[in-house]
């Protein structure tokens, strides 16, 4: 029997994912979450005001398909029949993300605001393919992933286009090669993030890569947000998991990344992570892998305040400790999922969670030691391993929790930032203000909850939760509070957004963290890929003169940006 030469190029892909489901369309996930126990005495006891419930509507009336049948039959071409599509079932799965602004127009708004058409290409060559088409009948192209963006990102905008169409990656999920040697795994930029982890799984690896959008959002959703995994002090953020990249831009293809490190000029992989699909698709994605940990070590602990506990993660972290997952919420945020969770009723001050992933239990514990050392020397108390192993257990499921709070009346909804540890307290506070003063001027007495999410030797990222009644305009209820506390954020000079991009809703407050400079040189690289701005109109870039929209520039996510924050 003949057999296949050492030297031989492999089969592609190597393998192809069983398909996961999609979420909802005004929803996060596939079914309503509920409420865990204590939830609804903690509302009723912290929440005080006129409660105004957004219940689900059965199915959405949608804006008209502008495309014409010469449109649809230019993509069918490319893709096939099956793989174009202007059915209002399949545009209604393409809405857009799954912010608290996006469920609310889903509940309230009529008509929703739809793709005119779904057009899912298998790879690289009929995602090229696809653009060529858009580019040359001005229609505007929004690639699609799992459509989880909570910052407007995928919103399915025209511009100055006469038309829109949701670009589905699903049809591209696959791993197409695997280089063990080299601990390296190229993925389809449609493979969600449990298809990776199970195609790496059959071969001894993981990627470690694990947002709480993980059971829905794409690989190369990851690369174009930056994403950052709750795993992120053990395995890095995406983009430190990045080797390479394949894109497909209106003026062409790029390939980069061929080499573990390069002086070859300016790293152009860095323009494309977080380019959020303004500037091209991201058609493959290679990533760094890793054997699948040997054991998994579990340990939590209280700090008298937040201040000691931030003080003990940030020395952790400065020696140079490297635990998979290291957290800390603060007094607020501790005392209320405590009361929703059941098993910490007694516990007070605030909760910091560790895991340690290591290639044998003795590595992993000793990680866990000397941590123990560390925050026992900030007043730290030792709470075994159930608050850790039990927050691990619910990670994924809290942005479904949104959902059902917003049946009931009570709007649930987070943001983030990053800032030096120096910085922290002072980002936390004023934050933390904003939203308060925002919400109670609105008539609502907000509950703001806070936690360190990520940690890097220079500072962390905070992560805020606010929990607050429904006002009788939630719309304007949320827009006027989430604006007050970009503001603030500016203010204090942290970074508008760490780890959920910047999309529609956080591209007002660019300019004012990266210049005027920085933004014309993001107009400029723009005009170069994408020369008539067919990509994502209205996503990442600021519009102005540099901007091509062909006539006339996309229109913003609400009736006009905020004005920018002080600098």
């Amino acid at each position: 029997m003949p057999t296949t030469p050492p030297d031989a190029t492999p089969p592609r892909p190597l393998a192809v994912p069983a398909p996961r489901p999609r979420s909802a369309w005004d929803a996060w996930g596939t079914k309503p979450a509920r409420l865990p126990a204590g939830a609804k005495a903690l509302i009723a006891t912290l929440i005080p005001g006129k409660a105004h419930p957004v219940p689900r509507r059965p199915r959405p009336v949608l804006t008209a398909s502008r495309l014409t049948d010469e449109d649809l039959a230019a993509f069918a071409a490319v893709v096939g029949s099956a793989n174009a599509t202007r059915d209002d079932a399949e545009r209604t799965l393409h809405l857009g993300g799954k912010s608290t602004p996006d469920l609310l127009r889903r509940r309230l708004d009529d008509p929703q605001s739809a793709p005119d058409g779904i057009v899912s290409p298998a790879g690289h060559d009929e995602i090229a393919a696809v653009l060529a088409v858009c580019d040359d009948r001005g229609i505007a192209i929004v690639p699609f992933g799992g459509g989880t963006s909570v910052v407007g990102g995928v919103e399915p905008e025209r511009g100055a286009h006469r038309a829109v169409v949701a670009l589905d990656l699903v049809r591209t999920a696959a791993l197409l090669d695997l280089d063990e040697t080299s601990l390296l795994a190229t993925f389809g930029a449609g493979t969600t993030g449990p298809q990776a982890e199970e195609l790496l799984a059959v071969h001894g690896y993981t990627l470690g890569h694990f947002p709480q959008s993980f059971e829905y959002a794409s690989l190369g959703g990851y690369a174009a947000t930056r994403s950052s995994g709750q795993a992120s002090r053990g395995y890095g953020r995406f983009d430190d998991l990045v080797h390479a990249l394949r894109i497909a831009a209106p003026a062409g293809e790029l390939r980069l990344g061929r080499s573990p490190a390069s002086a070859a000029g300016p790293d152009l992989r860095q323009l494309f992570l977080g380019s959020e699909g303004a500037l091209g698709v991201l058609t493959e994605v290679t990533v760094r892998i890793r054997p699948v940990p040997v054991a998994t070590a579990y340990r939590a602990w209280t700090f008298p305040d937040f201040t000691a506990g931030a003080s003990a993660l940030r020395e952790a972290t400065q020696r140079g400790g490297r635990p998979s997952v290291l957290r800390l919420s603060d007094e607020t945020e501790t005392r209320v999922n405590a009361v929703m969770g059941g098993h910490l009723t007694r516990m007070s001050g605030c909760l910091a969670v560790a895991s340690v992933d290591g290639s044998s239990a003795a590595e992993a514990e000793a990680v866990c030691t000397a941590l123990d050392a560390i925050f026992r020397a900030h007043g730290a108390k030792p709470r075994g391993e159930d608050p850790a192993r039990s927050w691990e257990r619910g990670r994924f499921s809290s942005p479904a929790l949104r959902d059902t709070l917003m049946d009931i009346g009570v709007l649930a909804e987070t943001l983030e930032t990053a800032t030096t540890w120096a910085n922290l307290p002072h980002v936390k506070d004023a934050v933390t203000s904003a939203l308060t003063e925002s919400l109670t001027a609105a008539g609502t007495k907000p509950i703001v909850l806070c936690h360190i999410s990520h940690v890097y030797p220079a500072g962390a990222s905070l992560y805020f939760t606010v929990v607050a009644a429904l006002a009788e305009d939630p719309q304007t209820q949320w827009r006027r509070a989430k604006d007050a506390a970009s503001r603030a954020i500016g203010d204090a000079r942290a970074t508008i957004t760490h780890h959920h991009a910047v999309g529609r809703d956080h591209r007002p407050y660019l300019a004012a963290e990266i210049g005027d400079l920085g933004v014309e040189i993001l107009r400029a690289v723009k005009a170069t890929l994408d020369p008539h701005g067919i990509m994502n109109p209205g996503a990442l870039v600021p519009p102005g003169s540099g901007v091509p929209t062909d006539g006339g520039t996309a229109p913003a996510r609400t009736s006009s940006d905020p004005p920018p924050p002080s600098a």
